[in-house]
């Protein structure tokens, strides 16, 4: 999953939202400098990446695209993901998409001296270019994943994900539909445990 299911899976618990946001930044033993809830986040992010890779849901919309994304079919889907979880922001949140996302941009910044320097460099941009609240539009998500693309090492193909979306876009809104209630009972769960 991307930024906005990590951050709408921390259900409303502000230092789990901001371990969940650096989860990808901290390496090794590095999550011990963080506060204990913190490291909570940092952890549910790594259990909703392994559920959600492991998923045979997940594993059916990357199939789809693996031929020509190959390794990075993975982060094509899961933008594609975050794109079906804003546009279909009501079936999931009592609240409007943009009231949560300027209050996770408000809670992340509360937090922002304590973060990794690498999130501390994308989240004015995140917040400025409401990024979460701009992935509800499908032109979006080709936008985004053409930025990913100019910043991967090998050629990734992913400035055509866009385009992916819009052929498959109902079988993978389909998968996602699918999977995403089992990814949040998964993710109370660990909250809760």
């Amino acid at each position: 999953m991307n930024y906005l299911a990590h951050l709408y899976l921390s259900f409303g618990h502000e230092e789990i939202m901001v371990g969940n946001y650096i989860a990808d930044s901290v390496k090794g033993r590095q999550i011990e400098r963080f506060s204990e809830k913190i490291q909570k986040g940092i952890r549910l992010h790594r259990n909703i990446d392994e559920f959600t890779d492991n998923h045979p849901i997940v594993e059916n919309s990357k199939a789809r695209i693996r031929d020509r994304y190959r390794k990075y079919s993975g982060v094509i889907i899961d933008m594609f993901y975050d794109h079906y979880l804003a546009a279909g922001w009501k079936n999931y949140s009592n609240d409007e998409l943009i009231d949560f996302t300027r209050q996770s941009y408000k809670t992340l910044l509360r937090h922002y001296v304590t973060m990794p320097a690498r999130m501390k460099r994308i989240l004015p941009f995140m917040a400025a270019g409401n990024w979460l609240a701009s992935y509800a539009e499908v032109d979006n998500i080709g936008l985004a994943l053409r930025g990913m693309s100019r910043r991967t090492k090998f050629d990734s193909g992913m400035e055509n994900g866009g385009e992916e979306l819009k052929l498959h876009y109902h079988e993978f809104k389909n998968d996602f539909s699918e999977f995403f209630p089992e990814l949040i009972a998964f993710s109370r769960r660990k909250i809760n445990a």
